[in-house]
């Protein structure tokens, strides 16, 4: 089942970044060497094509050594963190303003709402909780440190800033750094919640497990 699961929805990710793609190189307004930068640009397509990397390689029977990394204790859970937070981000701060129609509109749902949803309930149904460690979550911050400084040096280099809270051109760099720390906060927050969920729902799992077998 596991297997299955991770098939459909490595399908289902591949065909919303896919189509997330055509649609953008369709109304593109810069070259296409400079729309494809911009479109890896976006932290939901990076998170994204993590995610559907993922349940590929957890979909293959003969897995390729060069994604191994994905077998580590709490990698599931990191992955799970941050397609949380693109949902989160995007319900929260960007719902509001983009009122996509069409098929712009499904593949936005998958990508801010599906998608998160059910990776929620993979890491709930197949994480093994007794993996994931508080001393894990410093490694997670490095995806989303790395991209804020990946955006931001470019941005300065081409004027593009794939979100308007950390638009320095708009906001400048004390606003931008404030919102930063917010977001770096809001990962901690997110990070602190799964740990602690999993610490929960493994012991519980493992009293249920001491129960049955007396």
């Amino acid at each position: 089942m596991k297997i299955k699961l991770s098939l459909l929805f490595a399908i289902l990710g591949w065909f919303a970044i896919i189509t997330q793609f055509v649609l953008m190189m369709n109304q593109r307004v810069t070259s296409v060497a400079e729309t494809s930068i911009r479109f890896f640009s976006f932290f939901t397509i990076l998170t994204n094509c993590i995610v559907a990397l993922y349940f590929t390689y957890v979909s293959l029977k003969e897995r390729p050594g060069f994604f191994r990394w994905f077998d580590k204790p709490g990698t599931l859970t990191a992955i799970t963190v941050y397609i949380t937070i693109v949902g989160l981000v995007y319900q929260v701060v960007l719902r509001k303003i983009w009122e996509p129609t069409g098929m712009q509109m499904i593949v936005d749902e998958l990508l801010h709402t599906v998608i998160p949803v059910l990776v929620i309930l993979f890491w709930y149904i197949y994480e093994n909780k007794s993996d994931i460690k508080w001393t894990q979550l410093p490694g997670w911050l490095l995806y989303p440190f790395l991209y804020l400084i990946f955006v931001l040096f470019r941005g300065q280099l081409s004027g593009f800033y794939p979100y308007f809270f950390i638009d320095l051109n708009e906001l400048g760099w004390s606003k931008v750094l404030i919102n930063a720390i917010m977001l770096i906060l809001v990962f901690l927050l997110v990070s602190s919640v799964f740990i602690y969920l999993g610490k929960v729902i493994g012991r519980f799992s493992n009293s249920n497990d001491v129960k049955s077998n007396d």
